[in-house]
């Protein structure tokens, strides 16, 4: 069975299920700057959880390719009310924070947040998984190379998908061997990879379970869909069902997405599937 422990909620994992992405970064490639005040911040959380969202992972960096970096207190400084505004409004919110960085992730955890999302998996920060260790909380380590500023000239593999095992593999033993127990791996899709290295390693996202860990897959309305099918990230929802469903059928026991009820109901047909076979 995979399941993780969020406020001493036991999670199950083997049924999949939904997280729900609420950017309040300016300048994140899909969603950036959409939320302008505390009340929309709120209507889009409200709406996620009635959706279905199991998980809500709110970000202050923008990790897209060439995003702006921003200093650490900037970072708190924009986080940290949205965390107190969000678990102070919905007390039972099992909220992920999307950071690489220690005192983020701390100050975060300490009012109120669940969960952390690594993009780095603790590579940036050499602070994080002492962090993350101590506050006994899930963690969430996803593959890359580089950092968002660099990573889009970082993809050259000799075997992507031998080298993101690896890679994850490195990373699970070093959370582990500092006492992290609740570890959720994610392949890293757009992350220095080409658009063919993405459909190379969702095809093979499978062979992920050798890991034997709940596998986080975030696909939402990325390049490798809009540049596929010739569209921009606003007509990428359709696209992103298709692949959030080939995603469950790999494995996934968690979808990182922008629209939850799509994803929801995906993850309902493609169990209903499974059971009547």
């Amino acid at each position: 069975m995979k399941s993780i422990n969020c406020k001493g909620k036991l999670i199950d994992l083997d049924t999949p299920k939904v997280m729900g992405i609420l950017n309040i970064t300016p300048d994140s490639f899909y969603d950036g700057g959409s939320y302008k005040d505390e009340q929309d911040i709120l209507r889009q959380a409200e709406k996620m959880l009635i959706d279905g969202a199991t998980f809500i992972d709110v970000g202050a960096y923008s990790s897209r390719p060439g995003a702006t970096d921003i200093s650490v207190d900037e970072e708190c400084k924009r986080l940290i009310p949205m965390v107190k505004l969000l678990v102070n409004n919905f007390p039972e919110i099992l909220l992920s924070v999307d950071t690489f960085r220690a005192k983020v992730a701390q100050e975060a955890l300490l009012v109120g947040a669940s969960l952390i999302n690594d993009i780095s998996a603790g590579l940036i920060d050499d602070q994080m998984l002492q962090t993350v260790s101590e506050l006994k909380v899930p963690y969430v380590l996803m593959h890359m190379q580089g950092t968002p500023q660099t990573m889009k000239m970082l993809t050259q593999y000799e075997d992507l998908v031998k080298e993101v095992i690896f890679y994850l593999s490195k990373r699970v033993a070093a959370a582990r061997a500092l006492g992290i127990n609740d570890v959720i791996i994610d392949p890293g899709f757009g992350f220095a990879k080409t658009v063919s290295q993405n459909f190379k390693l969702l095809n093979a996202a499978d062979q992920l379970q050798i890991l034997d860990l709940p596998l986080l897959i975030g696909l939402s309305r990325k390049s490798m869909i809009t540049k596929t099918l010739d569209v921009d990230a606003q007509s990428a929802l359709n696209g992103t069902s298709v692949l959030n469903t080939i995603a469950l059928e790999k494995g996934a026991s968690i979808l990182r997405v922008h629209d939850v009820k799509e994803a929801v109901e995906a993850v309902k047909l493609y169990q209903t599937l499974i059971a009547s076979a």
